[in-house]
């Protein structure tokens, strides 16, 4: 889901122009750090801050100098992580977002930023 994730992104631009499409860094939990969403970040030119599975470590430790060096992770910068996982978190408090009810992706779409902007206005 990854590329698809990323064809979405488009972030405004303070002054004219364009909205970016390629974010700087990508955050992500353990579950996004299969080499190949490591290698479409790399391919794009954008930082990774991903933390390694243990059993994708001991893998790349028990191969030696075969299994290469550890990707690069900077602690300081996952642990911000905690905000989007939050606001995850309390757009799910209304029932319908959390179990995922609605049939069509507009009419979910819809009740998320209807949420949004109740958390916003609150």
């Amino acid at each position: 889901m990854l590329p698809h994730l990323l064809g979405q992104v488009r972030v405004a631009r303070l002054g004219p122009g364009r909205p970016r499409t390629r974010p700087d860094r990508v955050l992500g939990d353990k579950a996004y750090s299969s080499k190949a969403n490591r290698a479409l970040l790399s391919s794009r030119g954008i930082k990774a801050t991903i933390a390694q599975p243990a059993d994708q470590a001991a893998s790349r430790k028990r191969r030696g100098r075969a299994g290469g060096r550890p990707p690069a992770f900077d602690p300081v910068i996952y642990k911000r992580r905690n905000v989007v996982e939050r606001s995850f978190n309390r757009i799910k408090d209304w029932r319908g977002l959390a179990t995922r009810y609605d049939k069509l992706a507009i009419t979910y779409r819809g009740g998320v930023v209807l949420r949004a902007i109740t958390l916003w206005l609150h």
